[in-house]
């Protein structure tokens, strides 16, 4: 800006040195032509003194004025001598050499100046690209030395060494997945003894001693050498949590328990469920629950199915066989191979596509120590290859939650790896990733105190697999489902950020925005996932999608949609789908007063369900606001022999000879300059009112004209002329906007034709 000015100031200097000059230069100009005006005032003195002087003779004045004039002619020069013009014409072309020096020492320190401002900019340029440069080269290098890390902790790894497999319990709703989870996690709290079963951050732990205790009358017969460090169970059942645990763009979860309520088999949830963990190629473990529901069952309180099912009755026993012979029959429709896990042989096991039922009560414990046991096996001699414990840190966001003086913390699960106090982890966010130091790892006390309000239990270091809770700053925007990373003192920053924010730009690169579209909230990045693919591919047709978030559904995100209602036609997209998401205040109140539509839903099908209501509701109100506009195309001849009432009204008997035929229909006789009949107020068919009549229908018509009461049916027209609908480019327009399905090809094909006799472009 001070350069500006400088530069301001110098080239206003020059200017007035130039006008100092140029006005030196008339001054000098004028001194000049001095010397003619003197001799042309003596010229005109002269003249004036003849006219004044009537006496004297003419020849005498006519002398005069020649003598004047000749000396006025004979000194056509300057009066001046020439040494003096030679020093004026000098001064001058001085002068102007100086003014112009001026200027080109102007310009060209200008030229110098912005030079020099030209190489200053690119050397900034430079310095910048080399500094990206640098950093991309930083970045670059510190991703092969993280890849080759984590590689060699890939190859580190030994079967010896494994780690707590994940396990999820899906199902349909009341097919008793919470309790049997519950059931699962049952201790001995009441006793006193916590059983080596802690309740971690999301998730159930279980010690591999407290395994065996439960287990131990199955496993006196299995002989299982349990290897694993115990087994963890995510808190939460359902599909949601399944969907939720990713790291990295890959699943979390190693095993799944799909409960069939073996009194109904198969039903929606459970086959969406079923769909789910096929797609992903997660092993899984089918309970055939609520077997205390057969007929005369008698309760072995926590007793092995096999155990429990010696002490009943043969008919019990047959009623259970049935009805596990018919979820096998229903999972084998859905492409799913099963049998009762005891009577699998080795060649069953073996194939991975051979699913293992167990049948369990999750009120009175039949059978929990198989299915316990039986994901132990699994997990042991299936699962090792991904269940070995490695270096490499996999850890996912599960919740943000605020804790009174704690602040705002992070519960994430550990999958693999281990992560510290005082690490420096990068988070991601929606408006990009977040670096914060871990102050404190947490995880609660011990089942038995959980009755007793206790601080938290602090750790040093939490290895994968457990639930825990990460305390530290800046973390109140950080994204559930999202991966967490630690920055290693041979990592780059960058890098780590650039890996941490993958999936979410991954998915933002696919998600491909809609212009016109609704708005989609979630409560993780898996579930904004999920409920894309379930929006865009599984719905037909597809919803289009404008605009998605993570969290919260605030004001501003109600603003944002509101275009949509302002976009002429796109009413129905001035909507936001919240699934599984808490919905502000504020929020609810703009949405009301800007007549935004906000639908809530636990269930992905209930959000499609509501949203679906809400388009059909709005289709059918722009339909009736835009019949009176449109007109469906229509050809129609008059019967002869059906004349009812030739006028006011006209009631005839009429054959639809090709399209639509419908009340409101505005008619006319085009072969008689577009004559116009007027409009069908009503149809009979059979002595029934129809609204519509279709090619080929008979049908009694009844036309009234209001503009022409008085015209008549064989004066004006007669049954020799076809009577055609008076389409418009308007009623055109209104069709293709709202009465696109109900027209068929054959329709269109007649709009065409009509197009053509009235004249639309």
């Amino acid at each position: 800006k001070k350069k500006e000015e400088e530069e301001e100031a110098a080239r206003k200097k020059a200017e007035e040195e130039e006008e100092e000059a140029r006005k030196a230069a008339e001054a000098k100009q004028r001194e000049l032509l001095g010397a003619d005006e003197d001799v042309a005032d003596d010229w005109e003195d002269e003249a004036d003194e003849w006219d004044a002087d009537s006496n004297e003779d003419d020849d005498a004045k006519f002398d005069k004025l020649n003598d004047k004039l000749s000396s006025l002619t004979s000194n056509d020069e300057p009066t001046f001598s020439d040494e003096e013009e030679e020093d004026t014409v000098g001064l001058e072309k001085k002068l102007e050499e100086e003014r112009l020096r001026k200027l080109g020492l102007e310009r060209k320190k200008r030229e110098e100046e912005e030079k020099k401002k030209l190489e200053e900019l690119r050397a900034i340029e430079e310095e910048a690209n080399m500094k990206e440069l640098m950093a991309e080269q930083l970045k670059l290098e510190g991703k092969k030395r993280r890849e080759e890390r984590e590689a060699a902790n890939i190859a580190a790894r030994s079967r010896d060494n494994l780690r707590c497999p994940i396990i999820v319990i899906m199902g349909h709703v009341d097919t008793g997945k919470t309790k049997l989870l519950d059931n699962i996690r049952r201790t001995n709290v009441q006793e006193g003894e916590a059983g080596g079963i802690t309740q971690q951050i999301g998730a159930t732990y279980f010690e591999p001693s407290t395994l065996l205790t439960r287990c131990k009358k199955l496993n006196d017969t299995e002989k299982l050498n349990l290897t694993l460090p115990g087994i963890l169970v995510i808190d939460t059942p359902g599909h949601e949590s399944f969907t939720n645990l990713r790291s990295r763009g890959s699943n979390l979860c190693d095993l799944a328990i799909l409960v069939i309520d073996l009194m109904h088999g198969l039903e929606q949830q459970t086959i969406e469920s079923l769909k789910m963990l096929r797609s992903k190629g997660t092993p899984f473990v089918v309970a055939l629950n609520k077997v205390d529901r057969c007929y005369n069952w008698k309760t072995c309180t926590n007793d092995p199915i096999r155990d429990a099912l010696k002490v009943q009755e043969e008919g019990t026993v047959q009623e259970f066989r049935s009805r596990a012979d018919e979820a096998k029959v229903q999972l084998m429709e859905q492409g799913v191979n099963s049998n009762i896990y005891w009577e699998m042989g080795d060649d069953d096991w073996q194939s991975s596509d051979f699913v293992p039922l167990v049948p369990t009560s999750a009120i009175s414990g039949e059978g929990v120590q198989d299915i316990l046991l039986l994901l132990c096996r699994m997990a042991q001699e299936k699962l090792w290859r991904q269940l070995m414990w490695c270096g490499n840190l996999q850890c996912t966001v599960l919740e943000v939650k605020a804790i009174e003086g704690l602040g705002m913390t992070v519960d994430v699960i550990v999958v693999n790896g281990a992560i510290r106090e005082g690490d420096k982890v990068v988070l991601c966010t929606m408006d990009g990733p977040v670096v914060s130091e871990i102050r404190g790892l947490l995880t609660p006390p011990p089942s038995r105190e959980m009755r007793v309000k206790s601080d938290y239990i602090h750790h040093k270091e939490i290895k994968g697999a457990l639930g825990v809770k990460i305390i530290g700053n800046g973390l109140e925007k950080v994204m559930a489902g999202t991966p967490v990373m630690v920055v290693g003192p041979d990592d780059e920053e960058e890098d780590i950020k650039a890996e941490v924010m993958s999936d979410l730009t991954s998915l933002t690169d696919s998600l491909s925005v809609d212009k016109k579209g609704v708005m989609v909230q979630a409560s993780t990045l898996g579930a904004l996932e999920a409920l894309l693919q379930f929006l865009r591919v599984e719905t037909k047709p597809p919803i289009p999608v404008s605009s998605v978030g993570i969290g919260t559904v605030f004001k501003k995100d109600v603003t944002k949609i509101s275009i949509m209602k302002e976009k002429a036609g796109f009413e129905e997209y001035a909507t936001i789908l919240a699934f599984d998401v808490p919905v502000d205040k504020d929020a609810r109140a703009a949405a009301e007063e800007a007549g935004v539509k906000i639908f809530t839903a636990d269930i992905i099908y209930h959000l499609f369900d509501h949203f679906t209501r809400y388009v059909e509701e709005i289709s059918e109100k722009r339909k009736q606001d835009a019949a009176a506009v449109a007109v469906f195309p229509s050809i129609v001849k008059i019967l002869p022999q059906h004349i009812f009432n030739q006028k006011d009204p006209i009631i005839v008997g009429m054959e639809v000879f090709d399209g639509i035929l419908k009340v409101g229909t505005p008619l006319c006789v085009p072969a008689l300059g577009g004559l116009n009949v007027g409009t069908v107020v009503s149809i009979e068919q059979n002595g029934k009112e129809q609204q519509t009549a279709r090619k080929g229908a008979s049908v009694a018509v009844k036309i009234v004209n209001e503009s022409n009461p008085n015209i008549t049916y064989g004066r004006q027209f007669d049954s020799t002329n076809m009577l055609y609908s008076t389409l418009t480019r308007q009623s055109i327009d209104a069709l293709k906007a709202n009465f696109k399905d109900t027209l068929e090809k054959e329709d269109w094909k007649l709009v065409i034709k009509l197009k053509k006799v009235f004249n639309i472009i």
